[in-house]
């Protein structure tokens, strides 16, 4: 897959305990390539990619002889960094986003806002504290990771659930539409940073 958009982002993270790229098109399909060494993180990865209309690319190698932690949290980080460097100065965009997402008996909320001041409002009452051989607990460390590095205002919400996996799809196929509409260009304000501050 080529990324060749004009909002397009390519970013490297080196560690000492994770090597990480990240690639996005946020005028893309939903075109994906994932290889974080973490499978239940690629198929939520696929997520924001398919419901986003993002294309994204990433490959990470992390210490996960350890344990998913430095490579969850750091994959978050830099797709964030890249976040940021594809909407760019913010003029024309939507800004916020927002979803409501079903998956048979689980309901969730995504509620995100790129106001340059991050911010993490996070509540999922998993049922289980692993999803397969996925520790729940890292998806706010993903989350909080994202955030950090997008600077946004982030409202995660599983307003009900009780097959974990259920909740944590639910979450992320909410998250990609969120950020497929505020990350849109409103034709209406072609040019115009959405802020009463001029700046974002």
């Amino acid at each position: 897959m080529t990324i060749s958009e004009n909002r397009i982002a390519a970013v490297t993270r080196n560690t000492s305990e994770t090597q990480i790229r990240v690639a996005i098109n946020l005028d893309g399909t939903g075109q994906q390539k994932l290889n974080t060494g973490v499978p239940f993180l690629d198929h939520m990865l696929d997520q924001i990619a398919r419901h986003g209309l993002i294309d994204l690319e990433i490959e990470a190698k992390g210490d996960t002889y350890i344990d998913d932690h430095h490579t969850v949290e750091d994959v978050g980080i830099t797709l964030g960094q890249a976040f940021v460097q594809a909407v760019g100065d913010k003029k024309g965009i939507r800004r916020y986003g927002h979803a409501y997402v079903p998956l048979d008996e689980a309901l969730s909320r995504v509620v995100i806002d790129f106001s340059g001041r991050p911010g993490l409002s996070y509540h999922i009452p998993f049922t289980r504290a692993a999803i397969g051989r996925f520790d729940v607990d890292l998806f706010r460390e993903f989350f909080q990771g994202f955030v950090n590095h997008a600077q946004v205002t982030l409202h995660i919400d599983n307003l009900r659930g009780d097959n974990s996996h259920h909740q944590a799809e639910t979450v992320f196929k909410a998250f990609g539409r969120a950020l497929r509409m505020a990350t849109e260009l409103d034709p209406r304000s072609a040019g115009v940073i959405p802020s009463t501050k001029g700046c974002l």
